[in-house]
């Protein structure tokens, strides 16, 4: 059965072009160009993906409205926040409000078919019973589960986006080696400038800091990139 994805866009031709380019990749699409009309068929139907823009026509933060109430409708859908407006301010509002991730509309269609791929593999991955062990790997108080693309600090949940997931991972299959900001970029198969790399970096550090107020893991190595302390093994 083909998945089905919501995509919430209210300029036509950006909906029109997205939701062709999930058609070819064998999703069921369904668009809307309004939050209440969404929200309307989403309480009938959830789907198994949801892309949202942030601004929806009179309603510059409608996208975040619509997340909040879907996410009192499922704590587990995948959301992806579709936004022209590439700053941390709107980022993290969003992320917190429970998206999963964010793609800029200037990044391309390839972009958002990776991140969409990748979540429903762990949507998938939460919904199956599985047969076989997850692969976890286990760095002192850190365990990072790859199959199912989770995250515990003290067997306390963190929650990362797709792409600072695969950020984290990169850094910690290998304690002390420095990875650089472009082999970051490519572990999360993204393409982004420096200071996005780093905003991303310290969103990680945040999220950690949450359940771990004297968390220090993450090393920068300046000029360089970032490493996992070694000592955290």
């Amino acid at each position: 059965m083909k998945k089905h994805i919501v995509l919430i866009e209210d300029e036509p031709a950006i909906r029109d072009n997205y939701r062709s380019a999930l058609e070819r990749r064998g999703y069921r699409v369904s668009s809307h160009g309004d939050r209440p009309s969404a929200f309307r068929a989403l309480r009938q139907e959830l789907p198994d993906l949801a892309i949202i823009d942030v601004g929806l026509g009179d309603e510059p933060e409608g996208g975040f409205i619509l997340c909040q109430d879907l996410r009192a409708l499922s704590p587990t859908l995948p959301i992806i926040f579709l936004t022209a407006r590439d700053s941390d301010i709107d980022t993290v509002h969003g992320l917190r409000l429970g998206a999963d991730d964010y793609v800029t509309k200037d990044m391309s269609l390839e972009h958002l078919l990776a991140r969409v791929t990748a979540l429903l593999r762990r949507a998938d991955a939460w919904a199956e019973a599985r047969q076989k062990p997850d692969e976890v790997l286990r760095r002192g108080r850190l365990a990072v589960n790859v199959d199912r693309m989770t995250v515990t600090w003290n067997e306390r949940p963190v929650d990362l986006t797709v792409t600072e997931f695969w950020m984290l991972h990169a850094l910690v299959r290998h304690p002390g080696h420095v990875r650089t900001r472009d082999q970051l970029m490519e572990a999360a198969n993204t393409v982004l400038d420096d200071n996005t790399v780093t905003s991303h970096i310290k969103r990680i550090r945040r999220k950690f800091a949450q359940v771990d107020p004297g968390f220090d893991a993450i090393q920068t190595a300046y000029g360089m990139g970032y490493r996992w302390n070694a000592h955290e093994v």
